[in-house]
């Protein structure tokens, strides 16, 4: 992936001046007259997202930027919109935004777009970066999220299990990290038995890939994403305005993946796993059914209360194969509950964990970080919501309240030995263009885990 950023010190490049009401003034009487002229003459007001392109003596001699005055909401991502509104050239920032880095950050993932079937144009918008920001941390952050977005951009045709594990193995060998599937039938063989149960109705064969990074003496640190490929529903099939965007249900694996390429790129000293169960869920005669009792890999039976409820399904063999190991940390993202949306919206992300300092350490990193999450009880009186008559549970819950919470608390029977779990259930997707969040696949959480991991490992 080509940078947005340049070698700092740019002879040409063009300033963008960050203002808000309380700055504006003393800025205006710095600049020359006809760009001064110019300004009063546009009736610029320095509102938050308003700009200016201001005429210099050889073209375009500078940008004025809104940002948000003293009091107001900040969001730290608004020079994102930069990008979109600029013409093609090389800027530099000539004044402090609220946060540089995160400006910066911003910049660079305000100017995604994604071409594979239709070309956009071929900006060339770029930033000189300011002399006290990580070029490289920055750089891997883009790339990082440009990977999760564009996997969960593709649609299902072109993005199945095994173009999934294709991309993982595409990352390894960047990386120098090994990578094993176990696919179709030999799920069976290998003890995967809800992940070949929700897969198997699919044309295109389930399978676990498994990539590993890393050396041994290190803490182990082990990431599950959810891969799903299509949701369909099942034979509990999903209405058709619930099926449009199902595309991005392996939005767990895109961000595993994401925060895959961080660590690796920086050289954690972490001794990685990731896994990702990967799947269809298709209609056919194949189909796994209501009411069908499978034992899991840890050997908890389960019914199935509702096939639209898979991906609890196939992480749960994979967090039981993780838990074997008894990681220092594990981690699994997926775009799990619908009731997670109703109770957060699609920007932020529920997590769960009994761990009280990873909670406020991730709390704390998700904030720096503009990767919004926000911590949610695993209440346990909610377990008995998932007592089932012919088996050890369900599931799904019984009634309609605490979808997301009941989720995690099904997930939390597969994990008994790691040190400290960690369930984050994301969205994977923005619905309307946001300020450095285009519309489209969204990579959710794994910046935040990273500067998490990055803090601990590096």
């Amino acid at each position: 992936m080509n940078s947005i950023f340049v070698a700092r010190g740019s002879a040409d490049a063009i300033p963008i001046w960050f203002v808000t009401a309380a700055t504006y003034p003393e800025l205006r009487e710095r600049l020359d007259g006809s760009a001064r002229a110019f300004a009063d003459a546009a009736g610029f007001e320095p509102k938050a997202g308003r700009h200016l392109l201001l005429p210099g003596q050889n073209g375009l001699g500078g940008v004025l930027f809104g940002l948000e005055a003293a009091g107001e909401a900040r969001d730290p991502f608004l020079p994102g919109r930069l990008p979109q509104l600029l013409p093609d050239g090389i800027y530099r920032f000539a004044n402090e935004p609220h946060d540089a880095r995160l400006a910066a950050l911003a910049f660079a993932l305000g100017s995604y777009r994604f071409t594979r079937y239709r070309k956009s144009g071929d900006r060339r918008v770029k930033l000189d970066l300011p002399q006290s920001i990580d070029r490289a941390e920055l750089d891997r952050m883009v790339e990082a999220v440009t990977l999760a977005r564009d996997l969960i951009n593709t649609p299902a045709n072109d993005m199945g299990p095994a173009e999934l594990e294709e991309a993982a193995r595409a990352l390894a060998a960047r990386h120098g990290a090994d990578v094993r599937a176990v696919v179709g039938e030999t799920l069976l063989t290998g003890n995967f038995p809800l992940i070949h149960a929700v897969g198997r109705a699919g044309a295109r064969a389930p399978r676990l890939i498994e990539l590993t990074w890393g050396e041994g003496g290190h803490p182990r640190v082990t990431l599950v994403g959810k891969g799903v490929c299509f949701d369909s529903g099942g034979l509990d099939i999903k209405p058709e305005n619930a099926m449009l965007l199902m595309k991005k249900d392996m939005g767990g694996a895109a961000s595993v993946l994401a925060l895959a390429h961080m660590i690796m790129d920086r050289g954690l000293k972490v001794s990685l796993t990731v896994l990702i169960p990967a799947v269809e869920n298709s209609i056919s005669g194949a189909a796994f059914r209501p009411r069908d009792v499978y034992r899991a890999r840890n050997g908890l039976s389960v019914e199935v209360g509702n096939t639209d409820a898979e991906g609890r399904l196939v992480l749960a063999d994979a967090l039981a194969l993780a838990d074997e190991r008894a990681p220092e940390l594990l981690v699994d993202i997926g775009t799990l509950t619908g009731a997670a949306r109703v109770a957060l919206g699609p920007d932020v992300p529920p997590f769960y964990t009994d761990d009280e300092a990873l909670a406020a350490a991730l709390a704390r990193h998700a904030a720096t970080e503009n990767d919004p999450l926000w911590r949610l009880p695993l209440w346990q009186p909610y377990n008995a919501l998932l007592d089932s008559k012919v088996a050890d549970l369900n599931n799904v819950g019984t009634g309609n309240f605490a979808g997301s919470i009941v989720c995690a608390l099904f997930l939390k029977r597969f994990v008994a030995a790691a040190k400290a779990w960690l369930h984050v259930d994301i969205y994977a997707w923005t619905p309307a263009d946001k300020p450095g969040r285009p519309e489209g696949g969204e990579c959710q959480a794994a910046r935040a885990l990273y500067a998490l991991l990055a803090e601990r490992y590096g």
